[in-house]
């Protein structure tokens, strides 16, 4: 027989509450996953670093920072990490899991679960991702209006604020976008329907135009967050349907070069951005997918944010006879910006098993090294692993014994 029980830490507060799952399965000694939503700000790190340690399993948490964002939320030293986001990550290569912790910006979804439950499934021959839900992202959808509306209704309990579930009709625009019916709204546009009347509602629905946003969650989706005192937000989405896309281009220089011509331009957010321009038709951009007007966020799995012309043509320029480019359309860039995310947080990457190149950090001596790897913390759109010019590789031999990699948050 199993026995669930339920811990909670009052001290960490309803809205992140250290909420565990602990079973004792027949004498397994296997617990269960732990879910903790991280905040911080952007001047901040998450506090805690994660490492990929020789002779260890998994990836592992260590050197919580005291009085730290993970300290607080109730991280412990030893945990391995398994999800992120959502993301099953313990099968994932170490720089990879960083990917995407970098990805999520200022806040980040954690399943973890304690170093002697991790060993003992592994010991056993446990699947751990049978482990988890596997779903538990909240859905971001763009519906676009048509002659029948915006293709559902919204129901709220009489004289209550903030609870809405919607009825979709079927093959109409909303269910064309991908929002599930019987769902229930979050956000509408970028902001929270909390403390929305029914009457406020519509009145927002109306102002609208012709394209709405909107945050939805199923009832299993929500019940999970609300369970474990966690606040279900934007930055935790399924992006998947939404028509705005970041793309990754991979372009070999020709003999008349890439074909194309980057300029320094105003963006919709009101600063400076990166554009491509004169795509040249038949040359190696236009052949990799590049359309004029596209806005470069990153350059050879580095974020260009905060980066001016020159620091971005230097960084094309980096390698002799290739670049990769991840982009984005105006249409995407304005969407993003109208919801206050950076569309870096969305981009899915390839795995490398299917053949796709997913950017790794280089070595000094060319290859693989036993390394000790500090970062300073970075913005909120700092994508992927820097590159070995802007990140601080360390050697030592009592490291080397003991660690493989590690990251700091």
């Amino acid at each position: 027989m199993s026995i669930i029980k339920f811990e909670f830490n009052p001290k960490v507060g309803i809205d992140n509450p250290a909420l565990t799952l602990t079973e004792d399965t027949d004498g397994e000694g296997v617990g269960e996953p732990r879910f903790y939503l991280l905040t911080k700000e952007s001047t901040e790190s998450f506090g805690f670093c994660l490492h990929e340690e020789l002779g260890c399993q998994g990836h592992v948490i260590r050197q919580i920072e005291l009085g730290g964002v993970a300290q607080r939320r109730g991280l412990q030293d030893g945990d391995r990490l398994l999800q992120v986001n959502g993301h099953f990550v313990d099968h994932m290569d170490h720089l990879r899991v960083v990917q995407k912790i970098k990805a999520s910006g200022n806040q980040v979804l954690l399943a973890v679960l304690d170093g002697d439950s991790y060993e003992a499934a592994k010991s056993l021959g446990r699947d751990l991702s049978q482990m988890l839900p596997q779903d538990i992202r909240p859905r971001l959808c763009h519906v676009t209006r048509d002659k029948s509306g915006f293709g559902f209704s919204v129901s709220c309990p009489e004289g209550t604020k903030g609870t809405f579930q919607l009825s979709v009709l079927q093959d109409g625009p909303a269910d064309r976008a991908g929002v599930p019916a019987g769902c229930w709204l979050l956000e509408l546009n970028g902001d929270s329907v909390k403390s929305y009347s029914h009457t406020q509602l519509s009145r927002k629905l109306k102002q609208s135009g012709n394209k709405v946003t909107l945050l939805v969650a199923s009832s299993a989706v929500e019940e999970f967050y609300r369970l474990r005192g966690l606040r279900v937000t934007a930055a935790l989405a399924d992006t998947s349907r939404l028509p705005f896309k970041v793309r990754e281009l991979h372009l070999v220089k020709g003999p008349a070069g890439y074909g194309f011509l980057l300029k320094e331009d105003d963006c919709s957010s009101g600063g400076v951005g990166q554009f491509l321009w004169d795509v040249d038709v038949g040359l190696p951009a236009e052949r990799a997918g590049m359309r004029e007007g596209d806005r470069v966020l990153a350059v050879n799995g580095e974020s260009i944010e905060g980066l001016d012309h020159e620091q971005t043509v230097r960084r094309i320029r980096a390698r002799e006879d290739q670049v990769t480019l991840l982009v984005i359309d105006p249409a995407g860039d304005e969407f993003y910006h109208s919801i206050g995310l950076s569309p870096l947080q969305f981009f899915e990457d390839s795995d490398p098993a299917s053949g796709s190149c997913t950017p790794s950090l280089p070595s000094r001596s060319g290859s693989p090294a036993l390394c000790d790897v500090e970062v300073a913390p970075k913005g909120p759109v700092s994508w992927l692993m820097a590159a070995a010019n802007s990140i601080e590789i360390i050697q030592s031999q009592r490291q080397e014994e003991h660690t493989k990699l590690c990251q700091a948050f």
